[in-house]
């Protein structure tokens, strides 16, 4: 999944915009290329096939040269790292559990560097996506919680997760903006004197 155009980052914007147009409530939009660099994956795997080298040479050539088989373990080294720097394949080998704790953490410091928890009726909603791991999440504040019952997000987020995992994280983020703002507006209908307290722009990491 690619990263979005500036006409589609604008239609976001402006999607943000009109939804909080009809409430007091705040949407950030926030689109990451990755929620870590898996380094530490990288690093175990093109260790795991330099090490695993010299056995495998020794045995289909027992008198190969212990400078020869450095030289190999260190080239496969390279090498393997540099593949593995290409984020599709190192993706592959990073497991699914470590990609969600990983987006999920970054989902969080987000939400808090981004000021969500600082709005004036504790009102702000993050839309959270992580193109690598594709992973989504919607996270509210407090006052929405105090609001609302349980599970009554729930259908935003899901049609949220199939938008993405599909590739339109265009739509995804539209369709969601626009369901946010209609949730929001019954809970947090627009004051008359309301401000808008943050960004309505894409923030890209």
């Amino acid at each position: 999944m690619a990263f979005l155009s500036k006409t589609e980052k604008l239609r976001i914007a402006e999607a943000v915009s009109t939804a909080e147009k009809k409430t007091s409530g705040e949407i950030v939009t926030v689109m990451a290329r990755a929620s870590d660099d898996y380094l530490q994956i990288a690093l175990l795997w093109a260790g795991f096939i330099a090490l695993s080298a010299p056995g495998l040479i020794l045995l289909l050539k027992p008198d190969t040269s212990v400078f020869y088989l450095y030289e190999i373990q260190l080239s496969l080294f390279v090498a393997a790292m540099g593949v593995l720097h290409w984020s599709p394949l190192k993706m592959f080998f990073v497991p699914a559990a470590l990609q969600r704790r990983y987006a999920r953490r970054l989902a969080r410091e987000q939400f808090f560097v981004q000021g969500l928890h600082l709005t004036h009726e504790r009102t702000g909603v993050l839309l959270f996506v992580s193109v690598a791991e594709r992973y989504v999440e919607i996270l509210a504040d407090a006052g929405i919680h105090e609001r609302s019952s349980k599970g009554e997000w729930d259908d935003i987020v899901t049609h949220f997760i199939a938008d993405v995992t599909a590739g339109r994280i265009e739509q995804g983020f539209l369709s969601a903006i626009a369901a946010c703002g209609d949730k929001l507006a019954q809970h947090f209908p627009r004051h008359k004197n309301d401000q808008n307290e943050l960004p309505n722009r894409l923030i890209e990491l």
